[in-house]
């Protein structure tokens, strides 16, 4: 199931970066776009392995960046930090709490943008940068933030519909009838 779930995400990554750039209503009326691709960094650095998030990283970054003013590919490294250090701490993190999804949404989704923009001004481009670029980063964080437990959401709906569930038998029958002593 691990390249399954590898193929889920992969998927889920295509049509957010396609929804991106498609769905603008939220952009024009709030004045920002909200980057899903820090929320499913977060989940598979946490349920999955490093090549599952290096994985997403590459093919993630080049989606965005194909549809975006970004020169092709500076958004893999922001995206690939991001994700190694979550995925190497992934034992002290709480997966299973929605506060600690969120938490670790919010730093990810304010992280990324970040180290985008350091990338892009290291190699000689000159973004629009001003005041509404904070007003865009805070809602880049809150949104992430917001969408990360409902990724964790979404995929552990699709882990329990496609996957076996255990069966916890006992030898103890309830209309089993034990009898004691000599027959």
């Amino acid at each position: 199931m691990n390249y399954l779930n590898t193929i889920f995400i992969l998927v889920v990554a295509f049509l957010a970066v396609f929804a991106e750039a498609w769905f603008d209503v939220i952009r024009n009326l709030i004045g920002a776009q909200i980057d899903l691709l820090p929320a499913l960094i977060v989940y598979t650095s946490l349920t999955n392995s490093i090549f599952s998030t290096a994985t997403l990283a590459v093919c993630g970054g080049l989606w965005f960046d194909s549809i975006s003013c970004n020169p092709l590919g500076v958004s893999i490294l922001p995206l690939f930090l991001v994700g190694l250090a979550i995925s190497q701490s992934r034992e002290l993190l709480l997966r299973e709490n929605a506060f600690a999804q969120c938490v670790l949404g919010c730093v990810a989704s304010a992280i990324c943008p970040l180290l985008t923009m350091f990338l892009i001004l290291n190699i000689g481009h000159n973004p629009l940068l001003g005041w509404e670029s904070l007003w865009q980063l805070f809602i880049m964080t809150l949104g992430g933030g917001l969408l990360t437990p409902i990724c964790f959401l979404l995929f552990d709906r699709i882990h329990w519909t496609l996957n076996y569930q255990p069966i916890v038998e006992t030898s103890f029958r309830a209309d089993r009838q034990i009898k004691r002593g000599r027959n």
